[in-house]
């Protein structure tokens, strides 16, 4: 009897040791609980960095769309705005576009769209001033830009719109013609005959007679047909033809063949608005440069800063829009050209500073076709 119950008192500790062994690890795993929800809050606590990091992704972007003229490509105006816009994206918490267009018939159609589009600035590039300010009116919460040449007496207080001087510039690019012309004839093919392209070709012909003035100056206006180089060309070889040597080409890509003609016939050319000496080497003596880039990055700058402001803006030579490719660096004429017309260089830059220095110091007046004197008299077209 005693036997019997020592069995089953032992037995009965055996199974509660075996209770005890199995209950065990219990504790452990409900205590890992613990360990792996104290980890959960790191990762909580990661959300509000990611949170925070939230508002740099989310920084507000200006959106902003260039109409052009005509398409891109033409290595002068409207490539020169198109420099604007790429550095605008570059630089500037923006996303801008550029909307192409084959001329004056679509202009209204691209200018409509890009509002349907609702971009926070839309920049028309030569629109007519009339469309653009008539827009500008029909659309007042419509952010409008015009990086150069709008004419009109006013604007809208949502149209901020630049003009940029070009007659001194020009006037500076005269003197190297006369200069360095071995005929006596030079020459220039304009664009089309109004104020804003004779500001252009009254400066250069007033520079042409300061240097030579007994020198003739012919010109062609192409009107107003920017994008057809065969009427560059064409133009061109005629003025070659009566014996001019050099030609200043105000154009646009019609210009382009202009500087065509020069190496055809083995005369000189000048460019316009953006660099162009490299286009044909060794016959483009030196460029005007127009700083359209240069107003287009201004504009969009005005938006992101939030200093816009409706209304006429004036650049000129003295703020850097406009100067010469030999300003930039250009050696191509110098390397390329040949040699008697490249043993002229050094005298024609020394004069052309000279002048610059004088213009920018008020001692000497250049004609400027917007706003005429008397000093334009001798160099307005019959």
């Amino acid at each position: 009897m005693k036997r019997h119950n020592l069995l089953i008192v032992f037995a009965l500790l055996v199974f509660a040791l075996l209770l005890l062994g199995c209950g065990a690890p219990a504790p452990a795993e409900e205590g890992a609980a613990p360990a792996e929800e104290e980890a959960a809050p790191a990762e909580e606590e990661a959300a509000p960095a990611e949170e925070e990091a939230a508002p740099a992704e989310e920084e507000t972007v200006i959106t902003c769309a260039l109409i052009t003229p005509n398409p891109l490509g033409d290595r002068s105006f409207i490539d020169s705005a198109a420099r604007g816009i790429e550095r605008a994206n570059e630089e500037l918490p923006v996303d801008c576009d550029i909307i192409e267009t084959n001329g004056v018939s679509e202009h209204e159609a691209a200018l409509r769209g890009a509002i349907q589009q609702g971009y926070d600035l839309i920049l028309g590039l030569a629109i007519d001033a009339d469309l653009l300010i008539g827009l500008a009116e029909e659309y007042p919460d419509q952010l409008f830009g015009a990086p150069s040449d709008v004419f009109a007496e006013e604007l809208p207080d949502n149209l901020a719109a630049y003009q940029i001087d070009v007659h001194e510039s020009s006037f500076l690019v005269g003197l190297v013609a006369g200069a360095m012309t071995d005929t006596g004839i030079v020459g220039a093919v304009v664009g089309g005959d109004a104020p804003a392209l004779n500001q252009f070709f009254y400066g250069y012909k007033q520079g042409v007679l300061e240097a030579c003035p007994d020198c003739e100056v012919l010109v062609s206006y192409l009107g107003f047909d920017f994008s057809n180089p065969t009427l560059g060309l064409e133009s061109a070889l005629a003025q070659y033809e009566q014996g001019a040597d050099i030609i200043y080409q105000v154009a646009g890509r019609s210009g382009e063949g202009v500087l065509e003609a020069a190496a055809q016939t083995g005369n000189f050319a000048i460019g316009v608005d953006s660099n162009q000496d490299f286009i044909q080497p060794g016959h483009v003596i030196v460029s005007m440069i127009k700083r359209v880039d240069v107003t287009t990055y201004l504009l969009i700058e005005s938006v992101v800063n939030g200093t816009f402001e409706g209304g006429f803006t004036r650049l000129g030579m003295a703020d850097g829009a406009a100067g010469l490719s030999w300003d930039e660096g250009s050696t191509t004429f110098e390397e390329e050209g040949p040699e008697d017309m490249v043993a002229k260089l050094p005298e024609v830059q020394a004069m052309v500073q000279d002048y610059r220095e004088r213009i920018l110091n008020g001692e000497y007046e250049v004609c400027d076709a917007l706003n005429p004197t008397p000093v334009c008299d001798p160099f307005m077209n019959e």
